[in-house]
């Protein structure tokens, strides 16, 4: 690689960054923090959260037909959700020979070339596809009015204080390269013009930009994003690898498993570099690392390394505990109760109510209720998510069991019908 530099953002802070070698090979410019590189599909990012800002504003439906938006797209269409998740089926590339040819199509010609589209796999296998971004990025700016860039610069980019990415490169920039695969010889690769494809890969950024933006989808400002669809776009559609199920892909996000981990984020490649985006809600952390280098580099394994090595120096510190005692009229559902013959123990945590099943894997986190009204539940996560849990009492107000998902649960086991 002729250059590499790599962020790890933790907590929300900057903890670490490195840069190696020239961003600039003939003038000898070395690669700094402020360096910037093209990110290339790390931009689909930006676009899935711009759709779900949308959707947050009642806008679009996740399951809308793309039709609906673009109606110059003939081939049957797809929904937004399936173009997020590269499940539509629809060819990896705009027609034509822009990687040819290295001419982007104007935002026109991109339109008048959507009657040739083609679903090139059926139902829902996972196909990658630019030109489902490129067609996100016409929702988006249909929708809201004005230029996509406009978009996602007002409404992603200053809001998140990404000050170094950009549409088009501004100083200090890498210099695009090909590394001969067969030599210690590299060459410059052409910068393919701006065009059409802006919401699948044109931005410019940094390591630590990257990084930043990587901590923000795993903790969104609710004024920004709200935190439901941020995990949403973390929440797994479909497995790209289907030998072992170690890579799967979200809403805009890849998700990759490495060990006992599962990361969220993105890969991104154009001609001269390659990026790389690795982030986990639970520990807090995002790792970038950018390269400009087209070829024969790994960003995205130095990522996960980079990512892993901050954790095992850093572990995790377990949040110092506080007393909070539950309200009185929590604690009558506290304790054991039964289901189908297993046991489930309701506790108070944190100023929630869970519920764990007893022989579940220690690993799974436990369901947690919010209250609607007196003796009324809503699951909001876990098992059995979205399902109401009911207070059954008896003629004297004593909590007699409980009904989850429409299923009873006793103190102690019994069989169906064994409630009256």
């Amino acid at each position: 690689m002729p250059s590499a530099t790599a962020a790890v953002v933790r907590g929300g802070e900057l903890v670490w960054s490195d840069e190696v070698g020239l961003a600039d090979v003939d003038a000898e410019t070395p690669a700094t923090a402020g360096t910037q590189y093209r990110v290339g599909s790390i931009t689909k990012t930006f676009t899935a959260a711009a759709i779900m800002q949308l959707r947050d504003e009642g806008r679009l439906g996740l399951d809308d037909g793309v039709g609906e938006h673009v109606e110059e797209l003939a081939v049957a269409a797809p929904t937004i959700r399936t173009l997020l998740s590269h499940t539509s089926g629809l060819q990896r590339e705009q027609p034509g020979d822009m990687w040819e040819t290295m001419v982007m199509p104007s935002t026109e010609d991109f339109l008048a070339s959507l009657g040739l589209a083609e679903r090139v796999v059926p139902g829902s296998h996972w196909h990658y596809s630019n030109l489902a971004y490129s067609i996100l990025g016409l929702v988006v700016e249909r929708l809201a009015g004005r230029p996509y860039r406009d978009v996602v610069s007002e409404r992603l980019l200053a809001p998140v204080g990404l000050g170094r990415t950009t549409w088009t490169p501004e100083p200090p920039a890498a210099t695009p390269y090909l590394v001969d695969p067969y030599a210690d010889a590299l060459s410059v690769e052409p910068t393919l013009a701006d065009g059409s494809l802006g919401a699948a890969g044109e931005l410019w950024s940094t390591a630590a930009d990257i990084a930043r933006w990587g901590a923000f989808l795993a903790a969104p400002d609710s004024e920004v994003l709200s935190e439901s669809s941020a995990e949403e776009m973390r929440t797994v559609q479909a497995m790209m690898e289907t030998e072992r199920w170690l890579m799967g892909w979200g809403l805009g996000l890849s998700l990759e498993r490495r060990g006992e981990r599962v990361w969220a984020g993105h890969g991104g490649a154009m001609p001269g570099f390659l990026a790389a985006l690795a982030f986990r809600p639970q520990e807090s952390i995002s790792v970038a690392v950018l390269t400009n280098s087209g070829a024969r580099a790994y960003p995205d394994d130095v990522a996960l390394d980079l990512a892993d090595k901050e954790l095992e120096l850093e572990p995790q510190r377990p949040e110092e505990w506080r007393p909070s005692p539950p309200p009185a009229e929590v604690v009558p559902l506290l304790g054991v109760w039964w289901s189908e013959g297993y046991s489930f123990t309701f506790a108070w945590r944190v100023g929630r109510l869970e519920a764990r099943l007893d022989v579940a894997p220690s690993w799974r986190p436990p369901s947690v209720f919010e209250e609607l009204e007196p003796d009324r539940w809503r699951t909001a996560s876990g098992r059995e998510r979205g399902e109401l849990l009911r207070v059954v009492r008896d003629g004297s107000g004593a909590v007699e069991r409980l009904n989850w998902a429409g299923y009873p649960f006793t103190r102690t086991p019994e069989a169906f019908g064994g409630t009256g």
